[in-house]
C-alpha cells in the first residue's frame, strides 16, 4: 500500500477528512487482510481503491518456523519480483522484535555476511519496509501478541537508503497509525559516518547500533570493505558525536569469529575503543551464523573475551541466538533460493 498516494487519491475524490484516518485505523492497528476487512468504508469506496491500489505489496514465497524458539523467518516477492527477508523473533521475557531488510541484497561486501554475496539490486520504499512489519504484526496477533520491537538490521545497509528508512520509522511511529514508540526501534550500521551524523540530528529518539566486528583497521580493512573509505577513527568520532549530542547509549555489535577476531588481544583492543564513552556505549556480542568461510567462536573462549571486557568496565551482553535451524541470518533464505 503507497500510503502518501492513497492520501492524495481520498483528498483528490474529495472524501471527508475522517476517511484517511480509517483507513490507517483498519491497516496499522486491526491489521485487516485486505480492502474488503476495511468495513468503514462504503462498498462503492473500498472497490474503486481496490482498483487503484494493492493492499499488500509483498507477497509470501518462503516461511520457516523454527520449532526449538518459534523464530519465523519469511521471504517475500516485491511487485518486481525482487526477494527480501524479514524475521521474528520471540523473547522469553514477552517482546517480540521484527528484524526488518532496507534494501535488496547489499553493496557492502562484509566477508563474513552472506547478504554481502548477493550484491545489491535496488532499495526498498517506506512502504515496503513497513509491509515486513505489519506482516508480523498479523501473525503476532493470531497468539494475541504484538511486535514490541523493530530493528533494522536485516538484508541492506540502511543509512544507504536514508530517506526511505527514516520515512518507515516515522510512519510506524505514528500515533494514528501502527504507533510503536521510537525507544524501541533500532537502526544498525555498518559504519556510514555520513548517516551516522545526519541520525543525530533526528528528531526521534531511535536507537543506534554500530556493527564493528574489530577492534583495528587492519582487521576490520580485510573482513568490511566499509572500513577504507570510513576507518575506525573517523567512525568512533562520529559515533561520539551522535553520543554526546543525543546522550543516548550505542550498541556495538561484535560477531565473534573463530580464530579471526575473538583473541584476548582483540578483547583489549575493543575495550581500548569503547573507554571513549564508556558510560554511552555497550557490546553485543554475538553467536556466528555459518555462511562459508568463518567458524563460530567456541564457548569457552566466548566467555574468555566477555570476561576481560567486564574486568575492563565495559558494558557487554551476548546475544541469544535465534533461529539457527531456519537460516535465520541475514540472507540466507534469499541465497538458499537463489535470488534477490
Amino acid at each position: 500500500m503507497k500510503n502518501k498516494e492513497f492520501a492524495a487519491w481520498l483528498e483528490q475524490r474529495k472524501e471527508p477528512g475522517y476517511r484517511l484516518g480509517q483507513f490507517k485505523r483498519a491497516f496499522f492497528q486491526d491489521l485487516v487482510l485486505d480492502w474488503d476487512g476495511l468495513t468503514t468504508y462504503p462498498k462503492a469506496l473500498r472497490e474503486a481503491a481496490a482498483e487503484e491500489f494493492t493492499w499488500d505489496e509483498l507477497k509470501v514465497t518462503d516461511e520457516r518456523t523454527d520449532p526449538s524458539d518459534g523464530t519465523y523467518k519469511v521471504l517475500f516477492a516485491c511487485s518486481d519480483g525482487s526477494a527480501v527477508e524479514a524475521v521474528l523473533m520471540r523473547h522469553e521475557t514477552g517482546r517480540n522484535t521484527v528484524c526488518v531488510s532496507s534494501q535488496v541484497g547489499c553493496p557492502m561486501g562484509c566477508a563474513f555476511c552472506a547478504t554481502g554475496k548477493l550484491g545489491l539490486k535496488r532499495n526498498l520504499t517506506a512502504d515496503e519496509i513497513v509491509e515486513q512489519v505489519l506482516h508480523m504484526a498479523r501473525i503476532l496477533k493470531k497468539d494475541d501478541a504484538y511486535v514490541t520491537n523493530v530493528v533494522y538490521m536485516g538484508m541492506g545497509e540502511p543509512f544507504n537508503n536514508y530517506d526511505a528508512v527514516m520515512e518507515s520509522i516515522r510512519t510506524l511511529n505514528d500515533p494514528d497509525g501502527f504507533g510503536l514508540g521510537a525507544r524501541h526501534m533500532t537502526v544498525s550500521t555498518c559504519g556510514i559516518v555520513p548517516g551516522i551524523l545526519k541520525f543525530a540530528g533526528e528528531s526521534l529518539q531511535v536507537n543506534l547500533a554500530i556493527s564493528l566486528h574489530a577492534p583495528t583497521d587492519e582487521m576490520r580493512d580485510r573482513i568490511m570493505p566499509v572500513n577504507k573509505a570510513y576507518p575506525l577513527d573517523k567512525l568512533m568520532y562520529a559515533v561520539g558525536e551522535y553520543a554526546v549530542k543525543t546522550n543516548r547509549k550505542v550498541l556495538f555489535e561484535y560477531l565473534l569469529l573463530k580464530g579471526v577476531n575473538d583473541s584476548l588481544d582483540c578483547a583489549e583492543g575493543l575495550a581500548d575503543l569503547m573507554e571513549q564513552n564508556k558510560r554511552l556505549y555497550q557490546v553485543n556480542l554475538i553467536k556466528y551464523h555459518s555462511t562459508g568461510g568463518y567458524q563460530a567462536t567456541e564457548m569457552d573462549d566466548r566467555q574468555e573475551f566477555m570476561d576481560l571486557l567486564k574486568r575492563r568496565g565495559i558494558k557487554v551482553t551476548f546475544r541469544v541466538s535465534f533461529g539457527e535451524e531456519i537460516d535465520a541470518a541475514c540472507g540466507q533464505l534469499a541465497a538458499r533460493n537463489g535470488r534477490v
